[in-house]
């Protein structure tokens, strides 16, 4: 974190959020991001006077829309870091990317080869390994957490093998909002010829991305998580990789030449992009990289950091609160009160225009590491100030007076 960096303020910030009218404490970023104006009027303008078909036309407005679509993937490149657009593939979300990796690369795999994963993932980062795992033989390996709730990377290493094919983890834990140490873990990873593929959906709306420096082969986010529109993510992998795999997904644009007796496929990043793609997605995932940068991913990271900060000593003074995670959490505070279900939690908050998310947030398998069968947890973003916190601490003391657990201490 860079300490140097100020805090953005509210009046800079939040107006520029229309799903924020009102006096609505919204901690629920880690779910999905609310949308800056200029996300909306860019896909407004997308639906409107520029929209058109990309890749086929040869019509003026096609041609131009097409040129804004490959631009926008230029833009994700450079954001994070990449050393080309043609790496950049466009898809669904996270989920989708993942899928895609364990379906097209996952074909070269054999019985009894091994992926790693960690026992923070979410349930994206997991169940398509685990499909892969019934249909081929291979094996997962699960590293365990350190007391505060990171990756344990010197156990992450004990396991890795020869037969270890690939390490997929978190960035950061969209419960616990730690920071894994995704260059340590790549190079560990390649010492025993193994790819890294990271999920980097809470990661790429805070840190400040270079995927050739992390040494990761494979990085994941979803678009609407990064303040841009649902239905829209980002695969990238190294350029070589792509190459080698085959398409998985049939249809038009991801072609050369089709005939009944062959098909020949066209090179990444279009082999998997089968079919229309979203083009007002990209539209607005361009945008909100552009919102972002505005402002900077030190300054959000900071900012966020402050806010999980003054939220955990605030929430930390209540006997019956049970704090999750790291201190230095990376915009994302999980908590449990005693005695009184999340869900009683996020109903009595919401009743005070507080939003949170209370369940097992797709990381049931964590849970039950933690020993609990879910939590509540408050997540910020851009728009959120200390106001917002002190209102999540106001909200949890009531919740305590309520059902007549302790409250702060003395």
């Amino acid at each position: 974190m860079n300490a140097h960096v100020p805090p953005p303020a509210r009046h800079r910030h939040r107006d520029d959020f229309p799903g924020l009218a009102g006096n609505w404490a919204y901690l629920d970023t880690a779910a999905t991001a609310q949308k800056p104006q200029m996300v909306i009027d860019a896909i407004t303008r997308a639906y409107g006077v520029d929209y058109a078909t990309v890749h086929r036309g040869v019509y003026e407005r096609s041609a131009t829309m097409t040129m804004r679509f490959e631009e926008a993937r230029e833009k994700v490149a450079r954001f994070i870091g990449a050393a080309s657009p043609s790496e950049v593939i466009f898809v669904r979300g996270a989920t989708e990317g993942i899928n895609l990796v364990a379906q097209s690369w996952g074909q070269r795999l054999q019985p009894g080869d091994r992926i790693l994963l960690s026992q923070l993932e979410h349930h994206s980062n997991i169940v398509p390994w685990q499909l892969l795992r019934d249909r081929i033989g291979i094996e997962i390996d699960v590293a365990p957490l350190t007391a505060d709730g990171r990756i344990d990377e010197d156990a992450l290493e004990a396991l890795l093998t020869e037969r270890t094919k690939l390490v997929s983890i978190a960035h950061i834990s969209n419960v616990l909002g730690g920071i894994a140490d995704v260059a340590r873990i790549a190079r560990a990873a390649h010492a025993v010829g193994a790819l890294l593929l990271v999920d980097g959906c809470q990661a790429a709306p805070r840190l400040k991305l270079d995927v050739q420096a992390l040494g990761a082969d494979f990085y994941v986010f979803s678009g609407h998580k990064l303040y841009g529109p649902t239905g829209i993510g980002v695969l990238w992998g190294r350029a070589e990789l792509l190459a080698s795999m085959p398409p998985w997904q049939g249809g038009g644009a991801m072609i050369e030449t089709v005939s009944f007796e062959r098909t020949t496929y066209a090179p990444p990043p279009q082999r998997f992009e089968a079919g229309t793609p979203h083009i007002t997605g990209v539209m607005g995932l361009a945008a909100a990289v552009d919102y972002v940068e505005s402002i900077g991913l030190d300054a959000i990271h900071a900012h966020e950091a402050t806010l999980v900060a003054a939220a955990r000593s605030a929430l930390g003074r209540i006997n019956s609160v049970t704090l999750f995670g790291p201190e230095d959490s990376a915009g994302i505070l999980s908590f449990a009160i005693e005695g009184v279900h999340p869900h009683d939690i996020g109903t009595i908050l919401d009743e005070s225009g507080v939003a949170i998310r209370a369940g097992h947030h797709c990381a049931q398998p964590l849970m039950a590491t933690l020993g609990v069968p879910a939590t509540a947890r408050a997540s910020f973003g851009i728009y959120n100030d200390l106001d917002d916190v002190a209102r999540l601490a106001a909200g949890i003391e009531r919740v305590t007076r309520i059902f007549g657990t302790s409250g702060k201490d003395a």
